[in-house]
């Protein structure tokens, strides 16, 4: 999904969702800063920060946010389980912002 999409996505909101962006990467990584994924209050995702544990990760960690907790940075270290026999092992780590977006003229 492009950015454009994205962002038109947000516009068009009429319940809150997260967005989660990659911040940084270091090491190899299925995505790199910039990528963008955004999260329905109904679990609803569009675009992706790269699949697998840390998506969701950053999906569990998205929960707390629409319980009204405030943005973080939610690591996602995938060199961990380097030797496991999971091709999707990438062995990079991730940043990545999550923030609460809400429909225009809603107050949190």
């Amino acid at each position: 999904m492009e950015d454009r999409d994205l962002f038109e996505t947000i516009a068009a909101l009429t319940t809150p969702a997260v967005l989660a962006t990659v911040v940084s990467t270091k090491g190899s990584t299925p995505r790199k800063a910039g990528a963008k994924m955004l999260i329905g209050e109904d679990g609803a995702l569009q675009g992706t920060i790269g699949g697998g544990c840390g998506e969701g990760q950053v999906i569990e960690a998205a929960q707390q946010l629409f319980e009204g907790a405030g943005p973080r940075m939610v690591k996602i270290d995938l060199t961990d389980e380097i030797t496991s026999w999971s091709p999707a092992v990438c062995g990079g780590i991730m940043n990545v912002l999550i923030e609460s977006v809400r429909p225009a003229g809603k107050p949190r």
